[in-house]
């Protein structure tokens, strides 16, 4: 089960993902201390995991997808009972004194099960294509009356794009797509009122300045303040002063674009995309199913989250609480995004031998 300390160090995933995290509490550092020491400790936490689940065998983990996902549905579950309410939401649930952000961590595990299964229905066929909605479902369901509106995004944009990756016919997805428009007013009528405000604020920012508005409105200012090199990390009248909300998580990307300007959004912006090339790397180098779907999922949820977190700060998306991966502030996305590191490192460097070996 366990390899040599080396196959874990892939430094093209450590290196960007250390920058990042540096970018994150660089920001940090200077809103609150107190937010610095904890992500800290979060980062220390997480890459230890990193290397622990890097030097194991991920393939051990396909006999068991079943118990996984149906104990993910139930984590879920319990999370609406015993959770812990804040701003009127239930996401999160208390293990040992510390908060855990279920719908973030259980990523990792569901990313297998998905992996696992389109590598099992190599056919293509229609009907595993509307079994992996169905498994979807669940999941949505009970995301969604948390509510977190940006997680039950992340699952159902990762799924389509990995189901498109996987090969399947396009006119499915467009058929599917044009389904939407008929179910579009019962889905706007599912959602919480604040949920709704957000959309007519995205369409028309300006009717609400003082209100729902205000966020996106910061946000643009804070974007925008920071020009081309930047007030300093510190100065920015944004969020030191706290014009801008939530400057620490969903408006990260502003805060540090308002500290280090354009330059220094650019900068981050590169990281990233060498983290996302090195993740498409590894998709296009593996010839095994279960590896090369699981390096597209990986690479569809960073790279979504990445996107939906810096477009609701630039006013190009509405506002649906996404962090930015290994930026924000967040010990559960943190943990969660290490660990499907950790499972595709550890996908890529476990020898055929045993890949064929521990699975039954």
């Amino acid at each position: 089960m366990i390899k040599s300390a080396n196959s874990s160090l892939d430094y093209g995933i450590l290196i960007p993902t250390f920058i990042l995290v540096i970018f994150g509490l660089s920001s940090l550092y200077f809103i609150n201390t107190a937010y610095f020491r904890s992500q800290l400790l979060f980062y220390i936490v997480s890459l230890l995991i990193y290397f622990l689940i890097a030097r194991s065998n991920i393939f051990a983990f396909k006999s068991y997808v079943f118990p996984i996902y149906i104990i993910s549905l139930i984590f879920l579950f319990i999370v609406l009972i015993l959770g812990i309410e804040s701003r009127g939401a239930i996401r999160w649930i208390s293990i040992l004194g510390i908060n855990v952000q279920m719908s973030e961590v259980l990523k990792p595990f569901l990313g297998i099960c998905l992996a696992t299964f389109l590598a099992k229905w190599k056919d293509r066929s229609f009907f595993s294509f509307v079994l992996v909605i169905l498994m979807l479902l669940p999941l949505l369901i009970l995301i969604g009356l948390q509510p977190d509106l940006g997680s039950a995004l992340i699952y159902v944009f990762t799924v389509l794009f990995v189901l498109l990756t996987f090969g399947y016919p396009l006119w499915w997805f467009g058929v599917g797509l044009l389904s939407q428009f008929v179910v579009f007013p019962l889905f706007l009528q599912l959602l919480h009122p604040y949920q709704k405000q957000r959309l007519l604020t995205f369409l028309h920012p300006s009717n609400d300045p003082l209100g729902s508005s205000y966020n996106a409105i910061q946000s643009i200012i804070a974007v925008g303040s920071g020009s081309l090199f930047g007030k300093g990390l510190g100065e920015g009248t944004q969020s030191v002063l706290k014009f801008l909300p939530e400057r620490h998580t969903d408006f990260i990307f502003a805060t540090l674009t308002e500290g280090l300007g354009f330059i220094g959004a650019i900068i981050l912006l590169i990281v990233f995309a060498f983290l996302l090339l090195r993740i498409y790397k590894i998709f296009q180098r593996e010839d095994e199913g279960f590896s090369k779907n699981f390096a597209a999922i990986v690479f569809s949820i960073f790279l979504i989250e990445f996107f939906i977190n810096i477009g609701m700060n630039i006013g190009l998306l509405p506002i649906v609480g996404v962090p930015l991966p290994f930026v924000s502030y967040g010990g559960s996305a943190m943990l969660a995004n290490f660990m499907l590191l950790g499972f595709l490192v550890s996908a890529t460097n476990t020898p055929k031998r045993k890949r064929s070996i521990e699975i039954k």
